[in-house]
């Protein structure tokens, strides 16, 4: 509809499809005679977006279109709300990414370094992590090498694996490559996760890579109930902790 001479309050854009329902509920009543307001439809008003619903949102399209899918219109559209609501909130896409790096951070528990040895605290972080990123695998060439700059949880987290190294013994220079080796294996064992189950069937080539054949042939055998992800991970994992160790062993002496 044209612009009334009435004063009304400012209200945020919204499509015509809107204004078109709002007008015609204003003109017809309440819905069915029921005493109830109809509710409008279209876009939500940008007081229902928040940074919550940003990364859900933000989380949902890169799991359907890859990270190449987020863009800042695309996020918006599945937003359901015009781009320059979304700029309220978030000034980039970095920003939306801080968003997403924090709350995968904040899903890996990191509670066993408050009370536990230093090895089951690093166990149980370490699966802790891959599992998360197994789930969001298309994330993880980005938020590898994503600053950590003002996300508070991925920082929290960093402090809390810091502190738990230093009071196991580790020198200060030595913790932040410490984690850095240990999610190196994190994160390429969180692709393992979904990897198809034949990945080395030699196939055709079977006969000229005998050795390698064997070794796929027995490593499958018995593991019925055991995912071969975990298994390698497991293996690779307390290799990392005894190597680890050292460190501690070389500072106490």
């Amino acid at each position: 509809m044209l612009e009334t001479t009435r004063e009304r309050p400012v209200m945020p854009a919204v499509p015509a499809v809107q204004g078109r329902s709002a007008g015609a509920a204003a003109g017809n009543g309440d819905a069915a005679g029921t005493g109830t307001s109809r509710r409008r439809a279209g876009r939500p008003s940008a007081a229902l977006l928040d940074k919550a619903g940003i990364t859900t949102a933000a989380l949902e399209l890169i799991n359907r279109k890859g990270y190449d899918g987020l863009t800042m219109a695309g996020l918006a559209k599945e937003l359901d709300v015009a781009p320059s609501a979304l700029y309220n909130h978030v000034a980039s896409k970095r920003d939306v990414l801080l968003l997403v790096e924090d709350h995968l951070t904040s899903l890996v528990d990191v509670s066993d370094f408050s009370a536990a040895p230093w090895e089951d605290a690093v166990r149980s972080w370490a699966w802790s992590y891959r599992n998360v990123f197994a789930e969001h695998t298309p994330l993880i060439p980005v938020i590898a090498v994503l600053p950590v700059t003002d996300a508070p949880q991925t920082l929290a987290m960093y402090e809390t694996v810091s502190k738990g190294f230093l009071d196991a013994g580790f020198p200060q220079e030595r913790i932040v490559s410490s984690i850095v080796a240990l999610e190196s294996f994190i994160f390429g064992s969180a692709y393992d996760v979904t990897a198809p189950e034949d990945i080395f069937d030699s196939g055709s080539m079977a006969e000229s890579t005998p050795h390698f054949t064997a070794a796929v042939r027995s490593a499958s055998s018995g593991r019925a109930l055991v995912r071969p992800a975990d298994v390698a991970f497991e293996l690779g994992l307390e290799a990392l902790i005894s190597g680890l160790g050292a460190l501690r062993a070389a500072k106490k002496q």
